[in-house]
């Protein structure tokens, strides 16, 4: 099961992110590292266990305030060993198909920002494209039909509780379950939000679950060196 690190950009910093609710989020302060700086932060994950894929939410994009375009350029260039899965807020195909031919990472689409029927029809045949189906609570954030028309989603699925992200809660186990009934052995499914340490590492890994997207526990030192090791 891969184990993927994430970064949540906000201004410039990486944040600390919190049951979802972006506008509280602050700079991270972290043993991992020195700063909030996006490339200190990365490199802090990288000198715990050697990660081959980093997860990036561009949070200033999602919300429409900016952009961290640049940065993760930056962050690519910097380390070319690491495959950046980044949600930019994309909606629409022609924002997809500008970020993909600027970027060599694969690209995030979360539902909570979709807005293209096109680009929805089109998930299932983009190889560098995952879709990430965001929950908030019990609603589902994006058009209905992605929630409940498994052929239009991409070989990746990303199943995202915000309201679990950065509580230390567990993660949402029943509805991974559910989207794991409906994915079959189609599509490989990642879970976001929630983990606690070792022990939801190793009961996602029992239930089939392709990898997991984690901060805090790595931030708390929950998740270590010696439990990544195991994991690899």
């Amino acid at each position: 099961m891969d184990i993927i690190p994430v970064i949540d950009l906000k201004s410039g910093q990486v944040v600390r992110a919190q049951r979802g609710e972006r506008h509280l989020y602050a700079p991270i302060r972290t043993p991992l590292s020195p700063t909030s700086r996006p490339a200190d932060v990365v490199a802090g994950f990288l000198a715990l266990h050697v990660f081959r894929t980093i997860y990036v939410a561009d949070l200033d994009a999602i919300q429409g305030t900016g952009t961290h375009f640049g940065c993760i350029a930056e962050l690519e260039a910097a380390f070319p060993e690491v495959s950046f899965w980044v949600d930019a807020g994309i909606g629409t195909g022609v924002e997809a198909a500008l970020w993909l031919a600027a970027h060599r990472g694969d690209l995030v689409l979360g539902s909570e920002s979709l807005c293209d029927d096109a680009l929805i029809a089109r998930l299932s045949t983009s190889p560098r494209n995952l879709l990430s189906l965001d929950f908030r609570g019990e609603h589902f954030e994006g058009p209905a039909r992605l929630a409940k028309e498994e052929t239009l989603w991409p070989d990746r699925i990303i199943v995202m509780t915000l309201a679990r992200v950065g509580s230390h809660a567990g993660p949402d186990l029943d509805r991974l379950q559910e989207i794991r009934a409906k994915a079959a052995d189609r599509h490989s499914l990642y879970a976001a939000g929630g983990v606690r340490g070792p022990e939801d590492l190793q009961l996602l890994e029992q239930t089939g679950i392709a990898g997991v997207l984690v901060a805090s526990a790595l931030h708390d030192g929950h998740i270590g060196a010696k439990h990544l090791e195991k994991t690899a």
